[in-house]
């Protein structure tokens, strides 16, 4: 389940896991993929690696090592939630999808209501994992890729065949949709200045 906890730390490898409001399809409904890859992207050109992924018809599953920008990771983390719900927002009045569009806009609490806020697009809290280990990090990285071929999605038969994965680079050597970085790399990395923009 999502926490509420803040992450105590300004950088390191962390799992983060991060739902849409309700458990709604709302990534799937707009094929919003390349919305989470921007985000990606935008987290390269800080410096951060992105160690594995799977983007999940309405949560999404993400291994990143931070570097140290001087930003609070939870900052990092809600400045791309709220990215993500702007474009998916956007989206969703583009294609009419009035119903769903009021659903999330119901469950806007009344004190965020007040601060402007008009949908509700993710669950507020997210889950995190600290990644101290290789161990545990090919625990999480058989984890996500495992989850488009659960019974709950039956989405593919073997994780290489999932788009929107990381699996098929670990599996295969061949990278996906995103270039992710190889999570055995990041012992070369130093976290605690800001590095240059992974090649």
């Amino acid at each position: 389940m999502p926490v509420k906890r803040t992450i105590p730390y300004t950088h390191g490898t962390f799992f983060i896991t991060f739902t849409c409001h309700q458990w709604l399809p709302l990534i799937d409904k707009i094929e919003g993929y390349d919305i989470v890859y921007n985000w990606f992207i935008y987290l390269k050109n800080q410096g951060h690696y992105i160690n594995g992924y799977v983007i999940m018809p309405n949560h999404i599953h993400v291994l990143i090592s931070f570097i140290n920008t001087g930003q609070n990771i939870n900052t990092i983390i809600g400045n791309g939630k709220r990215f993500m719900a702007y474009e998916i927002i956007s989206r969703l009045k583009q294609n009419n999808e009035m119903e769903l569009l009021t659903t999330l806009s119901d469950h806007v609490e009344a004190k965020r209501k007040q601060n402007n806020k008009q949908h509700e697009v993710w669950e507020l809290s997210f889950d995190w994992k600290e990644c101290r280990s290789k161990e545990f990090i090919l625990q999480k990285l058989y984890y996500m890729h495992a989850n488009p071929c659960s019974k709950k999605w039956n989405l593919c038969d073997s994780p290489v065949e999932y788009l929107h994965s990381s699996a098929k680079f670990y599996l295969t050597g061949e990278q996906g949709i995103y270039p992710g970085s190889n999570f055995m790399d990041m012992e070369d990395v130093e976290f605690l200045q800001r590095g240059s923009v992974p090649e």
